[in-house]
């Protein structure tokens, strides 16, 4: 079999502001992003830039703070949706309160409306931290979703998991003493 010869790998392009345009929509287009995040996005991209070709990166600097404003100013990034959507889908997942706090404000999003989101998955009706719990232990297969023969064993494990996970222990041990995966169905609709 004949070897190729491998391509040398390209480096990063000038950051102009046409390069830094078309970097933060190539990005929205495959991303949902907070404006802390894009902005993170593209000042990596200035400091690569930088580096290697040697631009000023205050300049780059500058054009991300008009982009990011600008996108701000025309809705293409809405921090305040996009925590609120996030939350909502962390949530569905099995995040806890703790977790979904510390993922936005990973994310670039301001403090005060982490809290919004959070305060608004908590405003819903039922305990949503016990249905997030319960989403996790049945996306994880802890507890209840375990076979019975091994639920004892696992039990440490399966709390500590939960603990990890930002759940605290009334709630952990309300959802790991779920009978069976119908039971907790029933638990995390509220229902029991």
């Amino acid at each position: 079999m004949e070897e190729r010869p491998h391509k040398p790998r390209r480096g990063p392009k000038p950051a102009t502001a046409a390069q830094l345009e078309s970097a933060a929509l190539h990005y929205l287009e495959r991303f949902a992003s907070s404006s802390g995040n894009l902005r993170r996005v593209l000042r990596r991209k200035v400091a690569r830039a930088a580096r290697v070709h040697g631009s000023d990166p205050a300049e780059g600097e500058r054009l991300v703070e008009e982009i990011v404003a600008r996108y701000l100013r025309s809705g293409l990034l809405d921090d305040r949706a996009y925590a609120a959507q996030q939350a909502a889908s962390l949530r569905r997942r099995g995040a806890s309160r703790y977790g979904i706090r510390g993922r936005l404000a990973m994310k670039g999003v301001e403090a005060e409306l982490v809290e919004a989101a959070v305060s608004a998955l908590d405003a819903e009706p039922g305990d949503s931290e016990l249905a997030a719990a319960c989403a996790l232990v049945r996306r994880r297969r802890l507890g209840p979703c375990r076979a019975p023969e091994q639920r004892a064993r696992f039990r440490q494990k399966d709390l500590a998991a939960l603990a990890r996970a930002g759940f605290g222990i009334e709630t952990a041990q309300r959802v790991l003493a779920a009978a069976d995966a119908e039971a907790l169905a029933t638990l995390e609709r509220g229902e029991g």
